[in-house]
């Protein structure tokens, strides 16, 4: 059994069934998970979001400095400026490895090697819908297309994961045949669980990546999902769990329809609920985040884990007084991790300690009468504007009950 991981101090106090016995049972983690980050490719594919080749070199210098191991630069074959975005981050010899995005397609191989990447992710599709009526193929046409790309990108020295998109919708024999045909003819160095469409059930996602491994005797799986019914993160947690190494992201939950797994969650909760020993500086996750916010102009809900900016705001007046003395009483994360601090705010469901904070905050003193007073005022005034008050409003108020 691992060393108990749900308290660490003025950082994180989760639930300590997480390290049941019987939880762990269930868990069949790699030693070692990395995270592949595809802000700069899928992220951009949200739509009305384009980064130029400076922003993506940004983004991806900050990825690699928050530890990111391998970040997905963007598909050279969309254009010009992915090209050369590509090659000037690879030019920055970052510790993270540098992947690009490609069709099963010699050419797209070639233009991989030309920017100087790492590995290349090579995506075909696969689920049955999308054979059926985008593509009209069958699984042996996939598999035709796939084996001599697959080969040709290994003898030009680059790391090759095999990306069958829409794996969840795809009907298990052909998933078998496809995946018996590959490993017989041309056996990538990774393969990819793509859950493109954001509906498999965790526990789907479990067997897939089980399945996936003895359909592969043993390759490292990857899993790769979107959020279509909110569980993106979830369902990448329960991927690692089921064995798979690589996790992918992207910043903010970026991508389209309802997005990617969401990078910052996905590296909290990987650290906190499953104890990897990833050195992520978590501390700087707050900074990429808003970064990535400002210049994909995608606003984050206020609430949004990790990175919302009242997600560690307290309004009610039970026990208010713990948001920043004891802050693990009130959150499962100390805000702190992040370097962050607890806010407290003053509005219809504010208490006697709310007001009391406030006032010694500004170094006011009012008799026990008055506080009561200036509390009725401030549930009226939160109720009247349905809004959480200013601190000109709460002054004006205790200027009315001195």
């Amino acid at each position: 059994m691992r060393k108990e991981n749900y308290y660490k101090k003025n950082a994180w106090w989760a639930s300590p069934y997480n390290d049941k016995e019987e939880v762990l049972a269930k868990i069949n983690k790699p030693e070692k998970v990395e995270i592949h980050d595809a802000t700069l490719r899928d992220g951009e594919q949200t739509p009305g979001v384009v980064f130029s080749v400076d922003d993506k070199i940004r983004i991806a210098e900050m990825l690699n400095e928050v530890g990111v191991e391998r970040i997905e630069a963007g598909m050279p074959a969309v254009s010009k400026d992915d090209y050369e975005a590509i090659k000037g981050i690879t030019k920055r010899n970052m510790d993270a490895k540098i992947f690009t995005f490609a069709r099963a397609m010699r050419k797209d191989i070639d233009m991989a090697v030309e920017t100087g990447a790492n590995g290349v992710v090579i995506e075909v599709p696969i689920g049955y819908p999308k054979l059926k009526y985008q593509f009209g193929w069958t699984w042996e046409n996939v598999l035709d297309k796939s084996m001599d790309c697959i080969n040709y990108a290994k003898s030009q020295g680059l790391h090759v994961v095999y990306f069958p998109y829409d794996t969840t919708r795809a009907r298990e024999e052909d998933l078998t045949n496809l995946m018996t045909g590959i490993m017989e003819n041309s056996p990538p160095d990774s393969v990819g669980v793509v859950d493109t469409m954001g509906c498999a059930l965790p526990q789907t996602i479990d067997y897939l990546v089980r399945k996936m491994k003895k359909l592969t005797n043993g390759l490292p799986v990857e899993i790769h999902t979107h959020n279509d019914f909110g569980m993106a993160v979830a369902t990448e947690i329960a991927g690692i769990s089921a064995g798979a190494s690589v996790a992918h992201s992207c910043i903010n939950g970026l991508g389209e329809r309802t997005g990617n797994a969401a990078l910052e969650e996905l590296m909290v909760a990987m650290k906190v609920l499953l104890g990897t020993d990833n050195d992520y500086k978590l501390d700087k996750m707050l900074e990429l985040s808003r970064m990535v916010e400002e210049i994909s102009g995608v606003k984050l809900a206020p609430n949004k884990p990790v990175a919302g900016k009242r997600n560690y705001t307290r309004e009610s007046g039970i026990g208010v007084d713990l948001v920043l003395k004891q802050p693990l009483a009130m959150f499962a994360t100390d805000p702190q991790l992040f370097g962050r601090t607890g806010d407290i705010v003053l509005g219809k469901k504010s208490g006697k300690a709310s007001v009391e904070y406030y006032l010694d905050k500004l170094n006011i003193q009012v008799s026990e009468e008055g506080i009561a007073e200036i509390l009725n005022r401030v549930k009226e005034t939160g109720t009247l504007n349905k809004r959480i008050l200013t601190t000109d409003e709460f002054l004006e108020i205790v200027e009315k009950c001195k």
